[in-house]
């Protein structure tokens, strides 16, 4: 298992790049993509007054090494953020989280491809044997995901924190090295271009694909 030092500061696919947050640039686009209230939830901050408050959460962000914070840009549009977090490379074991995908962003291809190219990292990459996923218990959109993306449910921690002055019961998602070569093989069908038809439309679902 590789160190955490050789964890990827940029990622590129056919729909989408990863890359470090660059908080001058990015702050009024991701301000305008995250504009939907509703995306701000079940995170620890947000929703943001204007832009210049959110370069601020930006910058602390591009500081940070645990969690490691990377802009989701289409076509040169910045339009979400997605970290890897508590990082543990003595166990081969990260997180993906910190996820917010602007309006523009989701239930997009581009969307599906960025927690790809995460996942992929990490098992094929740095060959480490756990990546988890964790959201509130009452996020059902983010459970939805994890399940989609091909996390497996391992239980609710009850009372696990406090949110935004709300008791928060954390729902618990992994993919393990034995389960990624399915998992990963379900991923590159759905996102082959065949999958699509003319209009941009699934031919198959990610979980049809998967099985």
């Amino acid at each position: 298992m590789r160190s955490v030092s050789e964890l990827s500061r940029r990622f590129q696919g056919p729909r989408v790049v990863l890359r470090p947050i660059d908080p001058d640039a990015d702050a009024e686009p991701l301000f305008e993509a995250g504009r939907d209230a509703a995306i701000w939830d079940y995170l620890p901050y947000g929703p943001y007054v204007d832009a210049e408050e959110l370069r601020g959460v930006l910058r602390e962000q591009t500081a940070s090494e645990d969690p490691i914070f990377y802009v989701v840009e289409v076509d040169g549009t910045p339009l979400g953020i997605v970290s890897y977090l508590r990082i543990t490379p003595e166990h081969g074991v990260i997180e993906i989280g910190h996820v917010w995908f602007g309006t523009p962003l989701q239930r997009t291809a581009a969307a599906t491809e960025a927690i790809y190219l995460l996942a992929r990292h990490v098992f094929d990459d740095l060959r480490w044997r756990r990546l988890e996923w964790k959201t509130n218990a009452l996020n059902a959109a983010s459970r939805r995901a994890a399940e989609r993306f091909g996390f497996t449910y391992e239980g609710t921690f009850r009372k696990h924190q406090i949110v935004k002055g709300q008791n928060r019961d954390t729902a618990w998602f992994s993919i393990v090295d034995d389960e990624w070569p399915q998992v990963r093989r379900g991923f590159e069908e759905w996102l082959a271009a065949e999958n699509f038809d003319e209009n941009g439309a699934q031919r198959r679902t990610l979980e049809q694909c998967r099985r």
